[in-house]
């Protein structure tokens, strides 16, 4: 028996949330094989779980929400099929950008989104535009992203704003380099989720992921909801974060 969200949310510790949530979304495609229904079928039902994790997520006041929507290499995919994401996504913003605007959310892109098609990438503008003044959770949609060329476009942004003169005078830093992320002036994330069971990070936010707890539920995606991120949230509070570091109790000297 699925256990409810209700009974969840007080085991939620507020003062002690994850400032950045960043999940991969997998399983559209089985969910949907296991349904005798097209690939598309399960992208579309996907919809539904982005709503209710953007929803949770900000009900909860989570700082920052990442979800990775189309991946650099999701162009080997089946023309149709990568057409198909794309017109989804164009749908979603159009259903849903007035309930995220509502809800105070900023809405962003992170990725080579200048890649995409025209259509896409108005409707993408808007989306921004449109939320831009909001205070409320950073909502980031990562689209042809992938970690390697975020790292790669970060250090071409770099060369080209003195980033040789920096070297010289001393070195560059870490902080200094993730100035030139795309997540720019914003929390690494705390809590990396992925769904389906897969046990891999697939090119994702590879830099800022250096330190997340990473959970993962064999849930595939178009079935999860409120509950499961609750769950992962309540498991991330559990956990002990040493940074590299030892528990206090190593660390005593015993005389």
């Amino acid at each position: 028996m699925a256990t409810e969200v209700s009974d969840l949310l007080p085991q939620i510790d507020r003062s002690a949330l994850p400032a950045h949530v960043a999940i991969i979304m997998d399983g559209n495609g089985r969910w949907a094989r296991k349904r005798g229904l097209p690939r598309v079928a399960g992208h579309r039902a996907g919809i539904n779980a982005v709503r209710e994790v953007v929803e949770g997520s900000a009900e909860l006041g989570i700082p920052v929400l990442t979800l990775y929507a189309f991946s650099v290499e999701n162009w080997k995919r089946p023309r149709s099929e990568v057409t198909t994401l794309m017109q989804l996504l164009k749908e979603y913003l159009n259903k849903e950008l007035e309930n995220i605007h509502r809800n105070n959310i900023r809405f962003r892109t992170i990725g080579r989104t200048d890649e995409l098609d025209a259509s896409v990438q108005a409707e993408l503008d808007k989306g921004i535009a449109k939320t831009s003044r909001n205070s409320g959770m950073i909502f980031n949609v990562a689209l042809n992203y992938g970690g390697r060329a975020e790292i790669v476009d970060a250090v071409n942004r770099l060369l080209r704003n003195g980033g040789k003169a920096a070297a010289d005078n001393g070195g560059i830093t870490e902080e200094h380099f993730a100035q030139y992320l795309y997540t720019a002036g914003q929390p690494d994330p705390d809590l990396l989720i992925r769904t389906s069971g897969e046990l891999r990070v697939s090119n994702f936010l590879l830099w800022q992921i250096a330190y997340a707890e990473i959970w993962v539920t064999d849930t595939l995606w178009p079935d999860f909801e409120k509950r499961h991120l609750y769950e992962a949230i309540i498991a991330y509070q559990k956990r002990e974060r040493r940074y590299g570091g030892l528990e206090p109790a190593q660390m005593t000297i015993e005389h």
